[in-house]
């Protein structure tokens, strides 16, 4: 069952001239070191934060508080499945968040889906409640 829907797009023309502006405040205000060290390596650096910022705002529309009530930037992350897929690993304020909605005896799944077309970057998160193992 869907617990939780969001979605968020980004001018990534926006973040580059955040970057460009702030560089490390801004990046060490809202992404986590994993965050910072794959877009940093990355030839598309801007494209890059720009999605998972885009991810950030869509997990907290999903988890029905946005940037409030104990959900911080940093307490949500993008990572990546050993298959690539990519997910959110939540701490913090997010995790309980996330255990809040979560229905007894259910698990919580996160997709998440990604993408760009320049100058924009999308992120859809949807948070499933599925029987725990």
């Amino acid at each position: 069952m869907i617990i939780g829907l969001g979605s968020d797009i980004c001018d990534i023309r926006r973040i580059e001239a955040t970057l460009a502006r702030y560089g490390a405040r801004f990046t060490a205000r809202v992404f986590t070191p994993g965050e910072q060290a794959k877009a940093d390596r990355r030839a598309a650096r801007a494209a890059t934060y720009a999605r998972r910022f885009a991810a950030k705002e869509a997990c907290a529309k999903a988890l029905g508080t946005g940037l409030r009530q104990g959900v911080y930037w940093r307490d949500m992350e993008v990572v990546n499945l050993p298959s690539g897929q990519p997910t959110m690993r939540l701490s913090n304020g997010a995790a309980r968040r996330l255990a809040a909605i979560t229905p007894p005896g259910m698990a919580a799944r996160i997709d998440l889906t990604m993408t760009d077309e320049p100058p924009y970057a999308q992120a859809i998160v949807v948070i499933s409640a599925v029987p725990s193992a």
